[in-house]
């Protein structure tokens, strides 16, 4: 064959080639390609092999094993975004394929907003009758492909949902829980939020972060690193002229973790996304476009069902913080003092190329504006001053960067922050602080913004805190520990 060249308009097709998993080693394959061309290998290492499997969880690995390499995909397919997408490593069922379009389509809608493309009604995972069978135990789900050994080429069809097993535990005392931990406030929250209500856990985190690991090590509970390399060929795909963005990579880690603790014998995975995650940004002319839509409760409730019916039954998947708005999330950290030498939201730190700040928090992305305003109502002066280097609030240079927090003059940052409605409201509390309202931006809002402001008209909600701060009832929170969580994040 010549060699093939990546041409980016040009692509007909987007291939799912073949995944595979090795027990021995903990290793997958998850394997893709543009049409003809190499094959595009990325590989997901779980700590803990040799992995002894019965049947009953073999089954479950595989069917898990499969999910993951169709989410995983997104990273590839955005390359190019051709019309085709072609799945050589599986049958799929309609309630695959619709799991997936909902993935794809709102989890790339910023990747396509900034790359002025229009991908709703155009991604189409072909479904087939044939992606509904059941796999028989004998046959083994993916046969010679995927847990032992990987055999390219072999069709099977896509499997319905397991029998309940010993991991249907419902979620309190008793449960063993997988805990994705990502460095910043809110899944350290969780972590304590858990270990207050006797839960095991096991804190888990992908890739190779020294601020994540140290973060994971402070809990002083058990953790799982799991090791996740993209292909290489990508990043020159990039430099041939890719298109590149943002992905949803909470629906790739969430595919990951739900593999992780199949293997593990952990019986939920649970991550951290509060409620505000659901809310994106306005564009004048477009609509919203949600930066963190895998974060949000539309997927968390579409993905958490579909691995109960199609993976795992026993297998529970939620966000303990869910019913919780960023600024109650706040409050419930600004409580705890044993992370602040540690945690950071700071997104620089996470980017898989380029620089990393010189200290935990640069100051200068909206992660950072908006963490430190989202604390300010509830803790002392002189203690965020102390985690952050700096007072944000008293930078004149930074009022347009808070300006789009709180939606003036500006949309929300394409970034993992409150709604602008809970910044207002923070501002409000520090314009009423004598600990705060002199410093330059607090003193901005107050003399400029705040006059401006009124209730919402539709809901009536008011301005302030108070309104911001109770759970609400939407969430996956299994029953039996609800109560517990609700009593220690809600007091």
């Amino acid at each position: 064959m010549s060699e093939w060249k990546f041409e980016r308009d040009a692509i007909a097709a987007f291939r799912f080639a073949r995944c595979g998993f090795d027990a021995g080693t903990g290793e997958a394959t998850l394997a893709y390609a543009f049409d003809d061309g190499p094959e595009l290998v990325e590989r997901i290492t779980i700590p803990g092999a040799p992995f002894m499997l019965d049947a009953a969880r073999r089954e479950a690995v595989e069917r898990a094993l499969r999910l993951l390499h169709l989410i995983a995909g997104v990273s590839y397919y955005k390359a190019a975004v051709p019309a085709q997408i072609r799945i050589e490593s599986c049958a799929i069922d309609a309630d695959t394929a619709a799991l997936l379009t909902a993935i794809y389509e709102n989890g790339l809608g910023e990747f396509a907003y900034r790359n002025g493309l229009s991908l709703r009604g155009k991604i189409r995972f072909p479904a087939s009758e044939a992606g509904a069978q059941k796999p028989s135990p004998a046959r083994g789900g993916l046969g010679g492909e995927g847990v032992e050994a990987e055999t390219p080429g072999e069709h099977h069809p896509h499997p319905g949902p397991p029998p309940e097993g010993e991991g249907a535990r419902a979620g309190g005392r008793g449960a063993r829980a997988l805990v994705a931990i990502g460095g910043g406030k809110d899944s350290l929250v969780s972590i304590e939020a858990l270990r207050a209500a006797g839960v095991d856990q096991t804190v888990a985190w992908i890739g190779s972060s020294q601020l994540i690991r140290a973060c994971a090590e402070r809990t002083g509970l058990p953790t799982l690193n799991i090791g996740r390399q993209l292909a290489p060929e990508l990043f020159e795909y990039n430099r041939q002229g890719a298109y590149n963005g943002h992905i949803p990579v909470t629906a790739v880690n969430s595919a990951i973790l739900v593999l992780a603790a199949l293997l593990h014998g952990h019986d939920q995975v649970v991550f951290s996304n509060e409620r505000s995650a659901s809310y994106g940004s306005l564009i004048p002319g477009t609509g919203e476009v949600n930066h963190q839509w895998s974060k949000g409760w539309d997927f968390e409730r579409a993905f958490g069902e579909y691995v109960e019916r199609h993976v795992a039954g026993g297998l529970h998947y939620y966000s303990l913080l869910r019913p919780w708005s960023e600024l109650a999330v706040a409050r419930a950290f600004a409580r705890l003092d044993r992370y602040d030498a540690h945690f950071s939201s700071c997104n620089r730190n996470f980017h898989i190329l380029g620089e990393r700040p010189a200290s935990r928090w640069c100051g200068q992305c909206p992660k950072c504006h908006f963490v430190f305003l989202a604390l300010a109502p509830f803790m002392p002066k002189p203690r965020l001053v102390a985690i952050f280097g700096r007072n944000l609030l008293d930078e004149p240079a930074l009022a347009p960067a808070f300006d789009a927090l709180i939606e003036y003059r500006d949309h929300k940052p394409f970034e993992c922050v409150g709604e602008g409605r809970e910044s207002r409201a923070a501002f409000l509390a520090l314009a009423q602080s004598p600990a705060w309202r002199e410093d330059a931006l607090v003193a901005r809002f107050a003399r400029e913004i705040a006059p401006q402001l009124t209730a919402d008209p539709q809901t009536g909600d008011g301005l302030g805190l108070a309104s911001l701060l109770p759970a609400s009832d939407t969430h996956r929170i299994p029953g039996d520990l609800w109560g517990r969580i609700r009593a220690h994040l809600g007091a």
